[in-house]
C-alpha cells in the first residue's frame, strides 16, 4: 500500500461524501478506491467509513483520523509550494460566483486593483444570488451569505460576518411614528428581502429575552439594493445589513431604531471544493477577499 495514494484517497472520499466522486477526482477506478480505504483500514486496524449500497459516513475513529492525515497532506502540499516559487503566480481564468449586493457594495471597486496585481489571471465574475453547483456548473469558488451554513464536501472558509440594522428613512419615521420596541412593527411598512435567511420573521433580544416579529410586507423583493431604494425612498423600514446602508446612515438618508436590540448576523463564507492542491489562483483570490472584508 503507497499510504500518501491512500491518505488522498481516503480525503477525498471524506470531502465528496462518495467513492465514486473520489474516484472521478483522482482518476482511479472504483475497485482502486475502495482496495485503498480497505488496506488503510486494516493498516490502523480500525473501521474508518461505514458504507451501504446507498450511503457512506465516517465513523468516529474515522472523523479523527482524517484531521490529521488533512493537516499532513496540508503540510506536505506547502513544503512542495515552498521549493516551487514559480508555481505559485495566479494564471489562467478564475470562475468566481458571488451575491450582486455584496459585490457591488463591499468589493467591486476593489477588484481592478486585485487584477492588476496578477497581470497573468482573468477573472470571470458571475452576480447572482442564487446556490451555484460548482463542481457542475464549473466555478473555481462561490461566496456566499448564510446564518446558518448547511453541512456540505466543500471547504468553507468563513470571511465576516455582517450585523444587521432596522432602518428607514427620516421622512418614513416622521410619518409612520418611530418604533419603540419589536411589537410596534405590527403597524409599521416592512420591505422584505426575500432571498434572506430571516425573510419570514425578524428576531430581536434584549436582557436575555427574545422577540419574534413575523414580517407581513407589501414589497417582497429578491434584490438588497432595491431593498435599499425603497427605504431610501420613504415608503417602509427592512432589516439590512449593516455594509448595504452604512453610507446612508452616516450621511443621513436612512436613520437606524430598536438599537439597544441586537438582532441576526449573516456570516459571508468562501465556498471551494477541495484544500487539496488549491490553485495559486483560488489562493490568490481567498487571500484578497480576507484582505477586503475584515474591515467591515
Amino acid at each position: 500500500m503507497d499510504r500518501y495514494i491512500a491518505f488522498q484517497v481516503f480525503r477525498q472520499v471524506a470531502e465528496l461524501n462518495g467513492f465514486a466522486q473520489a474516484a472521478r477526482r483522482l482518476g482511479l477506478s472504483p475497485a482502486a478506491v475502495s482496495k485503498n480505504i480497505a488496506d488503510l483500514e486494516a493498516h490502523v486496524g480500525a473501521r474508518l467509513i461505514h458504507r451501504t449500497t446507498r450511503r457512506m459516513s465516517l465513523t468516529e475513529e474515522g472523523k479523527t483520523y482524517l484531521e490529521h492525515v488533512s493537516r499532513g497532506l496540508d503540510a506536505l502540499a506547502d513544503a512542495d509550494r515552498a521549493l516551487c516559487p514559480v508555481k505559485l503566480a495566479p494564471s489562467g481564468t478564475l470562475r468566481v460566483s458571488a451575491p450582486m449586493t455584496v459585490t457591488l457594495t463591499m468589493l467591486s471597486q476593489a477588484i481592478p486593483r486585485f487584477l492588476s496585481a496578477y497581470p497573468e489571471l482573468t477573472l470571470d465574475l458571475h452576480l447572482d444570488d442564487r446556490r451555484v453547483d460548482l463542481v457542475r456548473e464549473g466555478f473555481d469558488m462561490a461566496i456566499r451569505g448564510s446564518d446558518s451554513l448547511e453541512d456540505s464536501s466543500m471547504v468553507a472558509r468563513r470571511l465576516v460576518t455582517m450585523k444587521h440594522v432596522l432602518c428607514a428613512a427620516p421622512s418614513y419615521f416622521e410619518t409612520h411614528g418611530w418604533p419603540q420596541s419589536p411589537a410596534d412593527l405590527a403597524s409599521h411598512n416592512c420591505v422584505r428581502f426575500t432571498l434572506s435567511g430571516h425573510a419570514d420573521a425578524w428576531e430581536f433580544s434584549k436582557q436575555g429575552r427574545t422577540e419574534r416579529f413575523e414580517v407581513s410586507a407589501r414589497y417582497s423583493v429578491t434584490s438588497s439594493l432595491a431593498v435599499r431604494d425603497a427605504l431610501r425612498a420613504g415608503f417602509g423600514l427592512s432589516l439590512m445589513p449593516y455594509p448595504f446602508v452604512e453610507d446612508d446612515l452616516r450621511e443621513g438618508r436612512l436613520v437606524a431604531v430598536l438599537e439597544d436590540w441586537s438582532t441576526v448576523e449573516t456570516t459571508l463564507y468562501a465556498i471551494y471544493p477541495s484544500r487539496q492542491h488549491l490553485a495559486p489562483k483560488i489562493r490568490a483570490f481567498l487571500e484578497f477577499l480576507m484582505e477586503e472584508l475584515r474591515g467591515p
